[in-house]
Formats: structure tokens, sequence, C-alpha cells
């Protein structure tokens, strides 16, 4: 009898979320994805199923502790024991400091750094009962240095890391393992072929990441041996200056 097993990803966009979610699917893993509107989910969940994988979509907003708990509740209860969870939501933007509002700065912590404890936690709370399990927070060049006109980001993706550093050390020696990824680059997806024609034009030659190949990278996390676990991961376009 086949054991089911879900990976939760909360933040399936179209790019690295939704290869994330494929990746871990074609592994026998249910899919469970997550953003807050579900009618954008569902051309992912129908190529999921296409490639002969299993999917759910699921609507909820990850800045809301309530909407949390039942996500991981209802995932546990009526899909499959949660196995694996991502969390990928960006929440990048850009503005001088002097014109960065509370509001902005607010949202932007909300989605980059309350969300992601609050995925973290929930999930670690039924994965600890059962000795075992992964949580993978996807990061940026701005985990690791603030950049001009990037502050509100900068400010969450390094409480992002921060999040994930102190739960590795408490959640590893109780079977979990808890890593974090630095997307150090431009990522082939839709936003950044129209907005930045001339980096996108580096695809040819794999100077922009490929999605699916970062969603390799999250899968062997998985896999690891835990003698010989990885907490921080950074992936970069080997032309990429850093």
């Amino acid at each position: 009898m086949t054991t089911r097993k879900a990976a939760l990803v909360v933040g399936a966009g179209d790019a690295t979320g939704g290869a994330i979610a494929r990746r871990f699917a074609r592994e026998g893993f249910i899919a469970c994805v997550t953003r807050r509107n579900a009618d954008k989910l569902r051309p992912l969940v129908a190529r999921i199923e296409a490639e002969g994988g299993r999917a759910r979509g699921f609507a909820s907003d990850a800045r809301d502790e309530a909407q949390m708990v039942e996500l991981v509740a209802t995932i546990e209860r009526d899909v499959a024991p949660i196995e694996v969870a991502v969390f990928n939501i960006g929440a990048n933007v850009r503005f001088p400091i002097t014109e960065t509002t509370e509001r902005v700065y607010r949202k932007v912590w909300e989605m980059g750094a309350l969300a992601g404890f609050l995925m973290g936690r929930e999930v670690a709370k039924v994965m600890l009962p059962r000795g075992r399990g992964t949580i993978l927070f996807t990061g940026a060049t701005s985990s690791l240095r603030g950049g001009a006109t990037f502050a509100a980001f900068a400010g969450s993706k390094h409480a992002l890391r921060a999040l994930a550093q102190s739960m590795a050390r408490e959640l590893g020696p109780q079977g979990i393992h808890v890593a974090h990824v630095v997307i150090d680059g431009a990522i082939d997806t839709a936003f950044i072929k129209e907005n930045f024609p001339e980096r996108y034009a580096l695809k040819d030659r794999d100077g922009i990441l490929d999605p699916d190949a970062i969603a390799e990278s999250y899968w062997l996390l998985h896999r690891q041996h835990r003698s010989a676990w990885t907490h921080e991961l950074d992936l970069r376009p080997w032309m990429e200056k850093f």
C-alpha cells in the first residue's frame, strides 16, 4: 500500500513555486498549492494532473493566522501528512526610502516574513510528533545584503533568513530539516521577459535561473541524509556577479 504524503507550496506562482510543486508531484507527493486567488491555481493543478501527478489548490492568505492554521489542519485531515513545506512568497518591491510608506513596509514584512513564520510554526506542529519533515524557505539576494531602494524587501528577507536559522537550530535535533535557499539572479518569468528584455535575452546562454533547475535543488535538499544536511544553499546563473 502506497503511503500518502503531501508537499505544501505556499506561494505557488507560475514559475518557481509551480515548478517545485510539479517536481514533488513527480515523486508521488500530493502537491498542495496555495495562492490568495484559487482560480490562478487551476492551470498548475491541471498541468500536474496531466503529467500524472496529484494536486490540490487552496485559496489562502498566508499573512492571516487563522487561515494558515486551517490550511494545515485541512491538508492533514483531508489530504495527507505534510512531509515537505515550501514558503515561496516573494514580496519584492522597490521604492526610494523617502517614498516607502508605512503601509508598503508593513505589507512587505507581512508577506515576506510574518507569513513565513506562520507557515513554519504550523507545519512544525504536525511534523514534530512524527519526528521527520522538511521545511524550505525561498530567499533572495536581499536576504544577505540590503540594496538601495530595497529597504522593505531586504528587511523582510533578512527576517525570514533569521527565522530559518532559528528554526533549523531548534528543529534539526528533532528530525526536521530546515533550509534557506538564496535565489541570486533573475528567474525565467513573464515579469522578467516583459520588464527586463535585455536580461531575459541571456536565457539562451543559461544566464537567468531556470525554474525547473531551481526545483531540482529543492528536491535534492529534501532527499539529503541527515548526516549531511545543508542549511543554506545559494543558486545563481554561472555568469552572475557576486
